[in-house]
């Protein structure tokens, strides 16, 4: 990781959870971080925390709605006015919705492609821009994804299996045009963070029996996951991560 000290990276849903864990990660090794959120209190008191800390990097919380396109593009153009630009990019930012396929409604639907599928790809093409026009040969851009099937929320799924599609797609585009830029997409199973009760925000004790059932991965551990595929010598690209926790049955 030492090659990354003082270079810029993009973290997005940096609020919390599995965000939150890799901003900290990333931090901690010296790399000057973007966290972006919808709401930025928490990453500010991440920032604070991570000063006081002594850790050699730093954060900077910027607010920013990733279903609205404008909002992405904004962020990078400050990101460009004041850090120059993105050289690593970690597309972490997802939500889902209990909308099943045979009655959902069409909103949830079309949220979670918005953030979970657009929004990943508004990112990627423009911290792969923003690389070009500095030419910034060594980049990477990490996509964190999830393992699947799921037992129920089937759409959400399907925006996960986009993930994989697209990130084997970049990868592909990355080496047609000649660049050593990475592409890798990480996919855990169950991690206890916030998201079973964001997702379960009726019914607690269902979200709560999630993370009770069995030994589930910490928000750390795909932190880790992160910084071992950014600290893989430049000529080895780690296309694909998968890791469930070994009481996780599917």
């Amino acid at each position: 990781m030492e090659r990354w000290k003082g270079r810029v990276a993009l973290v997005t849903g940096a609020s919390v959870g599995i965000g939150a864990a890799v901003a900290r990660a990333l931090v901690q090794h010296g790399m000057k971080v973007v966290g972006c959120a919808r709401n930025v209190d928490k990453i500010e008191k991440l920032a604070a925390e991570c000063q006081s800390a002594g850790y050699s990097g730093t954060l900077i919380p910027y607010k920013c709605d990733l279903s609205c396109e404008e909002d992405i593009l904004s962020m990078f153009s400050a990101i460009k006015t004041l850090h120059l630009g993105v050289d690593v990019c970690i597309n972490n930012a997802g939500l889902a919705h209990n909308e099943p396929l045979l009655s959902g409604k069409t909103d949830g639907w079309k949220n979670m492609i918005d953030v979970n599928v657009l929004a990943l790809s508004i990112c990627t093409r423009e911290a792969y821009q923003s690389m070009k026009e500095r030419n910034v040969d060594d980049g990477h851009i990490i996509n964190i994804n999830r393992m699947v099937p799921s037992a129920d929320e089937h759409f959400y799924c399907a925006t996960k299996y986009a993930v994989t599609a697209l990130t084997e797609g970049l990868r592909q585009e990355l080496r047609e045009a000649k660049t050593h830029i990475r592409a890798t997409c990480i996919s855990p199973g169950i991690v206890e963070t916030e998201f079973a009760f964001r997702h379960h925000n009726s019914d607690p004790e269902k979200a709560a029996a999630v993370y009770e059932s069995i030994k589930c991965l910490k928000a750390q551990d795909i932190a880790s996951a992160v910084t071992y595929v950014l600290g893989a010598p430049p000529h080895v690209q780690i296309g694909d991560v998968q890791m469930r926790p070994v009481e996780q049955k599917s």
